[in-house]
């Protein structure tokens, strides 16, 4: 009896936040995350960004946000969309901003325009802090393939960043393939996409099927939230569900990236796989080795 007690107490105090990221205008895949997420008795949502930008339903997804999201961060195509961004875009960019302002009402566009770049909370004892891409840029990159130092830096804060501390648990979104990695006692974690995941290391000949990636991801994160102590559990689980690809591009509205957004949806291949390789290159991985025995 004594145990159960014990074990009730601490269950009464923890807490489960479901984190997605990069719902990129997917209804059918962010309702299907919803779901899944109601059926397990989550009550917090918190985003990362990229609501919108490559599906064709930015609006209908923008408004689930704000029904069911209690955190939302900016990510890179909110910014482009809402016409903020204080870089230079590419073509492909400009067409895309183009694209979803026929899609989106001026409230939407305010809605994008507000969004924080980033949050961060205590749980377990650990600072948790959460952004799109990185502390520094909204487009920034880290992949499990970067450096120790590209990998350390995004723990650390920065003047976008809620506070001065260095982060002992990083979650971010981005690049669309979930991710894990304990480095300098610290715990980096990508979310993956909701709507559009991507495996970005690629082979004709090892390649598994591309069922094995086109589900939609969040991460389950659970812990005693908003404690500074370590005397409670912290853990994290990547949940992958599949839904329905085919009906999500079936009320796809054409736009010029059609063809590319049926390829990452239906195959998990991301659409520059020479910008991915160039990334590769650069750190002394030559991808063409993957495609050997």
């Amino acid at each position: 009896m004594f145990l159960d007690e014990k074990w009730e107490s601490i269950e009464a105090v923890m807490e489960k936040i479901a984190i997605i990221s990069d719902i990129h205008g997917n209804l059918e895949a962010f309702k299907t995350i919803i779901k899944d997420i109601e059926k397990r008795g989550i009550n917090r949502i918190f985003c990362l960004g990229d609501i919108i930008g490559k599906g064709s339903h930015p609006h209908e997804c923008i408004e689930l946000v704000k029904k069911y999201c209690e955190v939302v961060l900016s990510g890179n195509n909110d910014v482009f969309t809402a016409n903020k961004a204080n870089f230079s875009m590419q073509e492909v960019d400009l067409k895309r901003l183009e694209w979803n302002h026929t899609l989106l009402t001026q409230e939407d566009i305010r809605y994008l325009e507000d969004l924080p770049f980033s949050y961060e909370f205590y749980m377990s004892g650990s600072l948790v802090r959460l952004f799109h891409a990185s502390p520094t840029k909204i487009n920034g990159f880290c992949a499990s393939y970067h450096n120790f130092n590209e990998k350390y830096d995004m723990f650390l804060p920065s003047p976008n960043t809620m506070s001065k501390e260095k982060a002992d648990v990083v979650i971010f979104g981005h690049s669309h393939t979930t991710y894990v990695e304990k480095l300098f006692n610290r715990t980096l974690i990508n979310v993956g996409s909701v709507g559009d995941n991507v495996c970005i290391i690629r082979s004709k000949i090892r390649d598994a099927d591309p069922r094995e990636i086109t589900r939609a991801s969040y991460l389950l994160l659970e812990g005693e939230f908003g404690s500074k102590e370590y005397d409670a559990s912290f853990s994290y689980q990547f949940i992958d569900i599949p839904y329905n690809i085919d009906l999500e591009l079936k009320e796809m509205k054409p736009s010029f990236e059609s063809e590319n957004y049926i390829t990452e949806l239906k195959e998990g291949q991301y659409r520059d796989m020479e910008r991915v390789h160039n990334q590769l290159r650069k750190q002394g991985i030559n991808p063409e080795q993957f495609n050997e025995y």
